[in-house]
């Protein structure tokens, strides 16, 4: 068979711009197409990349002539994907459409639509290999563990309970071959930058691990993992990051050394193999707090940076989300990481209800803090979990997936919704600003310069507009 693999274009300013800083390769199908059996053609059109990218969809389809189509898809994305789909079903009529992602996850029944054949739960390696073994053998799909049949009563269940991660030494090494590395860049954030320092380096995203034993009340993970961290093999990791072409590694786990033991064997291992890389992972002010000499060792084989949680600026605040935290422990893991040479992305989250006072609280506390990388989301539970179960009821728009990015408000704001907008954007502005880059003296290419610049201008702006992508009649 001929199987399409297709990564969506977002449609949110707030995504775009956020691309312009990162966009990273379409890693879960490279999963996909190494999971696929032998003797099967597969493709892989990332849509982001295209200027039209519904034309581009289109070239695709009549050029290549699928007959399986694949769609991935985050909630904000699924509009687009039901789209693509109905102009796959229009344009190859025999074709089969199989989507999955983090909105097929979570929210199955929505994708109960025309033009779609197969809906995947969880992780789709194996699922996936199982769809095309089945339909090469032209046998129908019901009975595959984790795939939802719309309209077939006899797999419904398959939309019920969370779908279980498998084992993670089953996970094949994701095919890069289909598609071009140079395309995919990460602005580059470290505490001391060499001269001439490539701001946006190609950079390749890898898994290590997947799963986190927190219950932050807002994250789905827990569910999806039943509250274990599941660590692939060691040597299969350090196979993968040894043959990559890139020399910066974006790791995309959850958590990258809550399992102490597992990280330190990967350290060592990477190190004994003379792997060369420079890194960006993920972690928690507990976890540092816990083992600096953990993350020492990190630094050593090339660790330049850290996604730290902050999440809020009190204490309360971190209870109310069950984070597990407080704020003393997010500034002396900022101060350790800093210490040993490591830059912090510093991650916060606002809430529908923040009043002005809110924005100039946060706003001070941020100002104050050592120079970091700072972002800013909306407090935003996934669909499954019990706070937005908690929310539900309270939602203000229509289709709530089509703003599930976690930077647009769910529920009505204390604040008309432009003033949310202008100080969300100040907010944002001065959190660029902060970066270790800024406050680096080194001297950086012009080229560089100017796009990171340009990328900041843009962002902010999606921040400032964002009140514009919703009904005229929410806006106060």
């Amino acid at each position: 068979m001929r199987i399409l693999l297709v990564k969506p274009r977002a449609q949110l300013p707030t995504i775009l711009g956020l691309q312009r800083f990162t966009m990273l390769e379409p890693l879960e199908l490279g999963y996909l197409a190494a999971s696929v059996p032998p003797g099967h053609e597969v493709r892989v059109v990332d849509l982001r990349l295209a200027r039209s990218p519904e034309r581009a969809f289109q070239r695709a389809l009549r050029g290549f002539r699928p007959d399986l189509v694949g769609l991935t898809g985050y909630s904000h994305e699924a509009s687009t994907v039901k789209r693509l789909a109905r102009a796959a079903r229009l344009e190859l009529p025999g074709a089969r459409v199989v989507v999955g992602g983090h909105h097929a996850t979570v929210a199955p029944e929505d994708y109960a639509t025309e033009g779609i054949d197969a809906v995947v739960r969880g992780e789709g390696c194996m699922p996936f290999a199982a769809i095309v073994t089945r339909l090469a053998a032209g046998e129908r799909l019901s009975g595959i563990p984790n795939v939802v049949v719309p309209h077939d009563g006899v797999n419904r269940e398959a939309a019920s309970g969370w779908p279980r991660f498998p084992d993670p030494a089953t996970l094949p090494i994701p095919r890069r071959d289909l598609w071009d590395a140079r395309a995919y860049t990460s602005v580059w954030v470290c505490e001391d930058p060499a001269r001439w320092h490539a701001l946006f380096p190609p950079v390749a995203m890898v898994r290590s691990s997947f799963g986190c034993k927190m219950k932050c009340s807002f994250c789905v993970v827990p569910y999806l993992s039943g509250g274990c961290h599941l660590p692939r093999p060691v040597e299969a990791v350090v196979e993968e990051i040894a043959g990559l072409e890139a020399d910066h590694v974006y790791f995309c786990d959850d958590e990258n050394f809550i399992d102490e033991a597992f990280a330190s064997e990967l350290a060592e291992a990477l190190a004994a193999r003379g792997v060369r890389k420079r890194y960006f992972a993920w972690t928690r002010s507990t976890t540092v707090n816990r083992s600096p000499e953990l993350m020492r060792a990190w630094r050593e084989i090339g660790l330049d940076a850290a996604f730290l949680g902050f999440e809020f600026s009190t204490d309360d605040e971190l209870r109310s989300a069950a984070k597990g935290g407080s704020v003393a422990a997010n500034e002396r893991a900022l101060a350790t990481l800093r210490s040993l040479g490591i830059a912090v992305h510093a991650a916060f989250m606002i809430t529908p209800e923040y009043s002005r006072d809110d924005f100039d609280r946060l706003r001070g506390y941020v100002r104050a803090l050592p120079p970091a990388q700072c972002s800013f989301t909306v407090c935003t539970p996934s669909p499954g979990t019990p706070d937005y179960d908690e929310i539900k009821p309270r939602i203000w728009v229509q289709n709530p997936f089509d703003l599930h990015d976690c930077m647009h408000p769910l529920t009505p704001t204390t604040l008309p919704l432009p003033e949310f907008s202008r100080l969300y954007a100040r907010q944002v502005a001065e959190g660029i600003a902060k970066t270790p880059l800024r406050r680096a003296s080194h001297p950086v290419h012009p080229w560089h310069l100017a796009r990171v610049m340009l990328a900041g201008a843009a962002y902010r702006r999606s921040y400032e507009n964002l009140y514009r992508d919703y009904p005229r009649e929410l806006w106060g």
